[in-house]
C-alpha cells in the first residue's frame, strides 16, 4: 500500500488559514483582505505541475477549481475570477482563485506586488471562514 506523505509548504502554512478539505485538495484562505483569495493545494507528495497529477486527479482538480470559482464569483459578485498556478516562489502545486473587482487595489493589473497584503482582523477572518465553509459545504 502506498502512503501519501503530503505536507503543506511552510510558506503556504504561514500565509494562509485552513478552510477545510475537498476530496483532493486542501482549501486555504490567503490572509490578505485586499481580495477574497482561496488557494487549492492537491494533497499529493512532490507535485509541482498539474500535468504531474494522475488523469483522475487532474479531472478532480478541475472540478474542484471550477466549483470553487463559481461559488466565489456568485458570493462576491466578481467582475472577474483570476485562477492561476504559478509556483515560482512556492514550488508545491497550488492554484490561486482570486475574486477581482473593477475597483480593487490593482485592477486591471495582476495582484502580485501591486499592494501590500492586509491581514484580516479576527472578526473579519472568522466571518469570512464561516462564509467560505458554508458556500463550499465544508462547515
Amino acid at each position: 500500500m502506498v502512503t501519501n506523505m503530503f505536507e503543506l509548504h511552510p510558506q503556504l502554512a504561514k500565509d494562509c488559514v485552513e478552510v477545510g478539505d475537498f476530496p483532493l485538495s486542501k482549501v486555504l484562505l490567503l490572509n490578505d483582505s485586499n481580495y477574497p483569495w482561496i488557494i487549492l493545494v492537491p494533497r499529493r507528495e512532490d507535485i509541482q505541475e498539474i500535468f504531474q497529477l494522475s488523469e483522475e486527479d487532474q479531472r478532480q482538480l478541475l472540478a474542484e477549481s471550477s466549483s470553487l470559482s463559481a461559488a466565489m464569483a456568485a458570493q462576491f459578485h466578481a467582475d472577474k475570477m483570476n485562477v492561476a498556478a504559478l509556483g515560482n516562489r512556492v514550488p508545491q502545486l497550488h492554484i490561486h482563485h482570486i475574486v477581482r473587482f473593477k475597483n480593487d487595489a490593482s485592477w486591471p493589473s495582476p495582484v502580485w506586488g501591486a499592494v501590500a497584503a492586509k491581514p484580516y482582523n479576527k472578526t473579519e477572518l472568522d466571518d469570512l471562514l464561516g462564509v467560505f465553509r458554508s458556500i463550499l459545504g465544508l462547515g
